[in-house]
C-alpha cells in the first residue's frame, strides 16, 4: 500500500500541468523528425502502383544519375533482412511479417520497391518519381464484403444460445459494419538510422521502444547490445506507431550502405498503405430476452479483413463475454484476405468495433422490448465475470450509467421518434457502455535523490501526448515531498530501464509498482546514511525511527520541519544521490488475471441536433462517467477521455478509408478527402470520473483509460441518430444519403 493515505495524498490524484507542456509550446521539444545530424542523407521510398503480381523490373538508370542522388537499393542490393522467430513482447513484434525486398511478390497497393537516397528532399522525390517498373498483374481484391475464409473459431461459449435464441418471446438478428480506419495523427513516422560501422542509433516514431529494439536486432541480426533506440516525443501515434514498419529497416541499409546518417519520413500517403490501419469488420449479433428484459442469449459473429500475407485479428468479442450477464452465450472470429497493407492496433483495438456492435444491440434490443436502454443494461448486470467465474477486481458499471444519466437529464427523455425539439431543432438522444481490459507489462525504473535538493527518474518507455512525463514526476513527488518543478524525469531511450509499451492503456499502470519500489529503495540508502554518518543529526539512529517526507528527513512522529533538508544528509555523506531501482513484472499472462477479472467500465449520453430542412446532423453534446480506478491525473485523464469521444465523433459520422476497386489504392488517402473531426465537431463534453480505487490492480489503484472513451460512442451517437431521424444505422459511417434517403420516404 501507499506510505500515505488517502487523506494526505497531495500531488497523486490532484490536476497537475504537464511538466513537458512547456517544452512543446516553445518548440524546444525534439520530435522525431526534427532530428538532424551532420552529413544527414535523406530517404524516399518507390512504392508500386498495382495492388497484386509480380515486379518483373525497375529502370533505375536516369534516377541513379541524378545530382545528388547517392544509391537507390532495391531486392538486389539492399542486402539481407530476416524475418522475426515469432511475435513477443520480449522480443519483438510486427504486423507487417515480411520484410521489405524479399521477394518481387506485390500483395498491396504502394508495397515498397525500391528506396532513393540523396542528399535532400526534393533529389530524393524526384528520383524516386523517375525510377520505372514494370509489373505482371494478377487480380486483386479490395472489397469491403467479407466471409470468412475458414471455419470461424469459437472464442467463448457456455450454454445452448441457439437453442435460446430459438425459444424467446424477444429477439434481434443484426449485422453491424464498421470500415477501415487510418490513423492519422499529425506526425508521420519516422526513423533517422545512423551506423558507426559497428553500432546503430535509431530516432523512431515509437509506441514501444524496447520492442522496437528487439524487432529491429533479430531482423537485422545484430545483437541488441549494438542498437540503441530513442524516442524523446511523440505526436500521437493511436496505435499505428506500437510496432516496427518496413521504412526502419530500409533506413537501417540505407545507413550501412551509404556510411552516413539517414533520415526516412513516410509521407501522408504512404499513411493510408504502408503503416497499418483498423480493418473492415462485419458482425452479426443474436441476442435473445424475456419480456422484463433478462437476457437468456448473446452470439456475436465477426470476420475482419487481414493482408494476403498476415493474420491479423481484430479482437471484436474480447469483451461480450463478460459485459451483459446470460447463461447462453457464443462469440466466433475470422479473417477474410484481401490486397490491403497488414492492420494494425487503432484505438481500442477490438472493443472498440465490437461494442459499437454489441451496444447498438442493446439499443435496438430495448426498442424490441419497449424498454428504457439504460434500464435494459442495468437489468443484466452480471455479479462476476461469467465467462471465467472470477469475481471483478472492481466494478462500477451501474453507477456510471445511473450517474450519466443524472447528469445528462435522461429521465426527460420522450422516446418517440422524433418528439424532442429545441432551438427548432430535432434532438435525438442515446447511450452505450464502455469496457477496457486492466492491463500492465513489465517496467524498470531508477530514481536518484539528488544532494542539491532535486530528484531524477528514468524509465525506458515513452510519452505519445498522454502525460507519462507528468506521472513519474508525481509518483516521485507523492513519495519524497519534493516539488514537481525540481524532479527531472528521463524517458524515451532504450539505454534506461526497460519500460513498457505506450499502448493498451498500460503504462500508467505498469510504470506505478517499478518507480515506487525506486524511490523507496532510495529513501531506505539516504535514511541508512542518515542515521550513520559523521555530520548528521540523526547519527545513532536506527533507521526505523526515521522518515523522510516533505523533503526533509525527520523523526517519526515529528513534522517535516523539525528535521533537515535531504540534501544535507547527502553532503553530509559526501553523496551526489542516493540512487534507488525498482521493477514489475506483467504481461497478458499476468497471474493476477487468474485471480480476477480486471477491467474498467464507462457509459456515454449522447445528443444530436438533426435539421431535416438542410439534412444536417450534428453531435451537440456527450456526458461521459468512467471507472478507471484511481486518477493518478485527473487533468491529462480528462484531455485523454475528451480526445476519444471526439475521434469516435469522427468514427461515427465521418472516418472511411475507401479502396479504389479498379487499383487497389486508397483513393482519398490525404487529410483533404479522409474527414476527421475537428474543432467545428467537438460537441459540448461533460467528463467525469468515479475514482474507485482499484488496489487489486496496483497499490495507487489505477487502471488504463486512455483508450476506453472511445469505445462505445459510436453506438451511443447511432442510437441518438435514430431516435431523431427514425434511421436505423448499422453501417459506419452514418452517409448523408441514409439520412435524405429517409427524409424522401
Amino acid at each position: 500500500m501507499s506510505t500515505l493515505p488517502d487523506s494526505v495524498l497531495s500531488v497523486i490524484g490532484q490536476p497537475q500541468a504537464r511538466v513537458d507542456g512547456p517544452l512543446k509550446v516553445s518548440g524546444s521539444a525534439t520530435y522525431t523528425s526534427d532530428v538532424n545530424l551532420p552529413d544527414l542523407l535523406i530517404a524516399v521510398p518507390v512504392c508500386s502502383t498495382i495492388a497484386s503480381g509480380r515486379l518483373v523490373s525497375l529502370d533505375i538508370a536516369d534516377a541513379e544519375a541524378m545530382p545528388g542522388v547517392h544509391a537507390v537499393l532495391h531486392r538486389d542490393n539492399i542486402g539481407r533482412f530476416y524475418r522475426l522467430s515469432g511475435n513477443s513482447m520480449e522480443t519483438g513484434f510486427v504486423d507487417e511479417a515480411r520484410p521489405p525486398f524479399e521477394d518481387d511478390i506485390i500483395r498491396y497497393y504502394g508495397q515498397y520497391i525500391a528506396v532513393v537516397i540523396a542528399d535532400t528532399f526534393e533529389a530524393a522525390s524526384a528520383a524516386s518519381a523517375a525510377i520505372g517498373a514494370r509489373y505482371e498483374v494478377t487480380p486483386h481484391d479490395v472489397r469491403d464484403e467479407l466471409e470468412a475464409d475458414d471455419k470461424p473459431k469459437v472464442e467463448s461459449e457456455r450454454g445452448d444460445p441457439n437453442r435460446a435464441f430459438d425459444t424467446a418471446p424477444a429477439t434481434l438478428d443484426a449485422t453491424y459494419v464498421t470500415p477501415t480506419e487510418t490513423h492519422n495523427p499529425i506526425e508521420l513516422h519516422a526513423t533517422i538510422a545512423d551506423w558507426d560501422g559497428e553500432n546503430y542509433t535509431f530516432y523512431e516514431t515509437t509506441q514501444a521502444i524496447a520492442v522496437h529494439l528487439g524487432t529491429l536486432s533479430q531482423m537485422l541480426g545484430v545483437p541488441k547490445e549494438k542498437i540503441r533506440v530513442i524516442s524523446r516525443y511523440l505526436g500521437s501515434g493511436f496505435g499505428g506507431k506500437l510496432w516496427m514498419w518496413p521504412h526502419s529497416l530500409l533506413a537501417a541499409a540505407a545507413t550501412r550502405q551509404t556510411g552516413r546518417p539517414v533520415k526516412l519520413v513516410v509521407s501522408r500517403k504512404m499513411m493510408f498503405q504502408n503503416v497499418g490501419h483498423r480493418p473492415v469488420t462485419q458482425q452479426r449479433v443474436r441476442v435473445s430476452a424475456e419480456r422484463d428484459g433478462k437476457l437468456t442469449s448473446l452470439q456475436h459473429d465477426y470476420v475482419n479483413h487481414t493482408a494476403i500475407a498476415d493474420d491479423y485479428q481484430e479482437s471484436c468479442g474480447e469483451v461480450t463475454p463478460l459485459i451483459y450477464s446470460t447463461p447462453n452465450l457464443r462469440v466466433t472470429s475470422g479473417v477474410t484476405r484481401r490486397n490491403v497493407g497488414s492492420p494494425t492496433s487503432m484505438r481500442g483495438p477490438g472493443a472498440v468495433p465490437g461494442l459499437y456492435a454489441i451496444e447498438s444491440a442493446m439499443n435496438e434490443l430495448a426498442h424490441v422490448l419497449n424498454l428504457d436502454p439504460v434500464e435494459l443494461r442495468l437489468r443484466n448486470e452480471p455479479r462476476i465475470d461469467e465467462s471465467t467465474g472470477l469475481p471483478f477486481s472492481s466494478r462500477h458499471l451501474t453507477e456510471c450509467l445511473r450517474m450519466g444519466a443524472e447528469r445528462f437529464g435522461w429521465s426527460r427523455r420522450t422516446p418517440g421518434v422524433g418528439s424532442m425539439q429545441r432551438d427548432g431543432l430535432t434532438l435525438g438522444w442515446g447511450v452505450g457502455a464502455c469496457v477496457w481490459p486492466g492491463l500492465r507489462f513489465s517496467a524498470a525504473a531508477d530514481v536518484d535523490l539528488r544532494a542539491d535538493g532535486s530528484a531524477r527518474v528514468v524509465c525506458g518507455t515513452q510519452d505519445i501526448g498522454t502525460g507519462t512525463y507528468t506521472v513519474l514526476a508525481q509518483l516521485v513527488a507523492e513519495e519524497t515531498g519534493i516539488p514537481l518543478e525540481r524532479i527531472e524525469v528521463g524517458l524515451g531511450d532504450s539505454v534506461l530501464p526497460l519500460g513498457p509499451i505506450s499502448g493498451g492503456s498500460a503504462a500508467t499502470a505498469s510504470v506505478i509498482p517499478a518507480v515506487l519500489d525506486a524511490v523507496r529503495a532510495a529513501t531506505k540508502l539516504l535514511l541508512s546514511r542518515a542515521a550513520a554518518v559523521d555530520g548528521s543529526p540523526f547519527k545513532g539512529a536506527s533507521e526505523d525511527e526515521l522518515a523522510f517526507s516533505a523533503g526533509y528527513v525527520h523523526r517519526k512522529g515529528e513534522t517535516p520541519e523539525r528535521g533537515v533538508p535531504f540534501g544535507q544528509i547527502l553532503e553530509a555523506a559526501k553523496m551526489r544521490a542516493a540512487s534507488g531501482s525498482g521493477s514489475a513484472k506483467g504481461g497478458f499472462d499476468d497471474p493476477l488475471k487468474k485471480r480476477f477479472s480486471i477491467y474498467s467500465y464507462g457509459a456515454h449520453f449522447a445528443e444530436v441536433t438533426w435539421q431535416p430542412e438542410i439534412a444536417r446532423l450534428r453531435v451537440s453534446r456527450v456526458v461521459t462517467v468512467i471507472d478507471g480506478g484511481r486518477i493518478v491525473n485527473p487533468r491529462a485523464a480528462r484531455n485523454q477521455i475528451e480526445g476519444a469521444v471526439v475521434m469516435g465523433v469522427g468514427m461515427a459520422l465521418f472516418e472511411h478509408t475507401m479502396y479504389d476497386k479498379q487499383t487497389g489504392a486508397p483513393i482519398n488517402s490525404n487529410l483533404a478527402d479522409y474527414v476527421v473531426a475537428t474543432n467545428a465537431d467537438t460537441p459540448e463534453l461533460d467528463v467525469t470520473f468515479l475514482d474507485h480505487p482499484d488496489t487489486v490492480f496496483n497499490e495507487l489503484g489505477a487502471r488504463g483509460i486512455a483508450e476506453i472513451g472511445l469505445a462505445g460512442i459510436a453506438s451511443a451517437i447511432t442510437e441518438a441518430t435514430h431516435h431523431a431521424t427514425g434511421v436505423r444505422v448499422r453501417k459506419l459511417p452514418i452517409m448523408i444519403e441514409d439520412l435524405l434517403a429517409a427524409e424522401m420516404t
